[in-house]
């Protein structure tokens, strides 16, 4: 039996300047990693509790009112066509969809999977698991030669915060169907758009009216601060939806069905994705001001929650010489070569700890 070699865990790699951040005086600001540091809202978590009474196991495919509650998401919230139950699943937060897509869908070293150039490392992860061929890719014109089996889009992006424009979208989702490839959009960021508004795959002006071929996956954890929920779902093509349910269902993949019911709480509420909006917007302006002050160039981050900083300099560089004033980051190439000059900057920590990263820059 042939033995999968995955690449080392990223954040294993940067353990020495980890260390020497956290030596400063009054420790260390972790601005490597993109969890969420804000309260979990009352409304979820009260749904969550009075649901805690789950004696029974929960159904993979999701209650009738978490379909119900997704659909009308993404309907008012991104334009998607109306929709039924066939085109929606849950999952146990949207890193596991990315992580097992490729498997799921049953693709082999006979496979191509576009991911994006710079890109959230398990994209190459759940593509490694299967031997699938892979290749990176900024726009459809870098893939004409090939006809990929699946293809990955993240909007607005991890690390980068890049916003795919329309045009781009419309791109991708053409450039699919004239291959036969599944185009997966990760658009877990998308209440995040800061100088450039997101759309989304499933938007019925860009896709026809039509989400063939076409699967959207979507996430809790930021807009609604509930990371450790593990709260997610996908929206699509019903053709994929539904095997992915059914393989699901024989590989025991619950959602539990507290989380379910916070789910159809927190869905069905904009205003605290806009008060988060608005705490996230604070820590960007902050951190925006700091560091171009000291230097450093923002590229894209239009969107999202991380800021792509360069100094014009080895990632590696620019990474220790922040640990050495006490500030952590990710080296862009984390993300792939072409991020070997940036360093992905976290809007995911308190508002004390974002003023002392500046406070430290303008030392």
């Amino acid at each position: 039996m042939s033995r999968v070699v995955l690449p080392d865990f990223p954040w294993d790699t940067i353990a020495e300047d980890v260390a020497l951040a956290k030596t400063y005086p009054g420790g260390a600001c972790d601005l490597s990693v993109g969890t969420p540091v804000d309260p979990t809202p009352e409304i979820g978590k009260s749904a969550f509790a009075e649901a805690a009474n789950a004696h029974g196991y929960p159904t993979v495919w999701g209650s009738h009112e978490l379909h119900e509650a997704i659909l009308g998401y993404v309907t008012k919230r991104w334009a998607a066509p109306l929709l039924t139950d066939r085109h929606v699943a849950p999952v146990i937060g949207t890193k596991e969809l990315v992580a097992w897509l490729p498997t799921l869908l049953g693709l082999g070293p006979q496979d191509i999977v576009v991911i994006p150039e710079v890109a959230y490392p398990t994209y190459e992860v759940g593509a490694t698991m299967t031997g699938a061929q892979i290749i990176r890719a900024s726009s459809p014109s870098d893939v004409a030669h090939v006809c990929p089996a699946l293809i990955w889009t993240n909007t607005p992006s991890n690390p980068t915060g890049k916003v795919d424009s329309i045009e781009e979208t419309i791109a991708w989702i053409q450039y699919a169907r004239s291959t036969g490839a599944l185009l997966a959009a990760d658009e877990c960021y998308g209440e995040f758009g800061w100088d450039s508004e997101p759309v989304s795959i499933l938007d019925e002006s860009l896709n026809g009216g039509s989400v063939e071929g076409l699967l959207g996956a979507f996430s809790l954890s930021k807009r609604s601060n509930c990371a450790g929920y593990r709260a997610g779902f996908v929206v699509g093509d019903d053709s994929v939806v539904s095997p992915l349910v059914t393989m699901r269902k024989h590989l025991g993949f619950m959602m539990p069905s507290p989380v379910q019911a916070a789910m159809v709480a927190l869905l069905g509420d904009h205003t605290h994705v806009d008060e988060q909006r608005q705490r996230y917007l604070t820590r960007r302006t902050q951190l925006i001001d700091g560091l171009t002050q000291v230097g450093f160039t923002i590229d894209n981050s239009q969107g999202g929650l991380y800021l792509w900083a360069t100094r014009g300099e080895s990632g590696r560089d620019t990474a220790h010489w922040l640990a050495q004033r006490g500030i952590i980051v990710a080296p862009g190439d984390f993300y792939g070569p072409a991020g070997n000059n940036h360093v992905r900057i976290a809007l995911t920590a308190t508002d004390s700890d974002i003023a002392q990263a500046v406070s430290r820059l303008a030392r």
